[in-house]
């Protein structure tokens, strides 16, 4: 199987974050997030969650030091308050489904609080779209 960029981990990075030095790509998205009022990201729910091509993007991009700084003396400093961050999973099954086996319920707490609320981004609208694999 072929590698993908998102395989490789943060401490084998030429120029790793805790020498103070990100790749190119993801300066170049960190830099557009810091230019953004807004992030909606718009994703089909895999396995409960978000597709690991999204959460690749989000792992390498929301780093300690950037996101958030995280150290023993002064603890956790969320980073992107100025970013209002909004959800739009894109779910197979119906809402009555995510309801009964608490899907959604576990969805947001992975993404609004592990996520937004952890690098310190506002929440803004979180709507999901049911039944998506049905014919309308």
């Amino acid at each position: 199987m072929g590698r993908h960029p998102n395989d490789v981990p943060v401490s084998t990075w030429p120029n790793s974050p805790e020498v103070g030095a990100y790749p190119a790509d993801v300066v170049r998205e960190q830099r557009r997030l810091d230019r953004a009022t807004d992030l909606v990201l718009i994703f089909p729910v895999y396995w409960w969650s978000m597709p690991a091509l999204l959460k690749g993007w989000i792992d390498r991009g929301f780093v300690n030091g950037w996101a958030f700084e995280v150290s023993p003396t002064s603890g956790l400093r969320p980073r992107l308050q100025a970013l209002t961050t909004h959800l739009l999973p894109i779910a197979g099954a119906d809402s009555g489904a995510y309801e009964r086996h608490g899907y959604e319920k576990a969805l947001r707490a992975q993404i609004e609080h592990g996520i937004v609320d952890y690098c310190g981004s506002r929440r803004g609208a979180t709507e999901f779209i049911y039944e998506s694999e049905q014919e309308s």
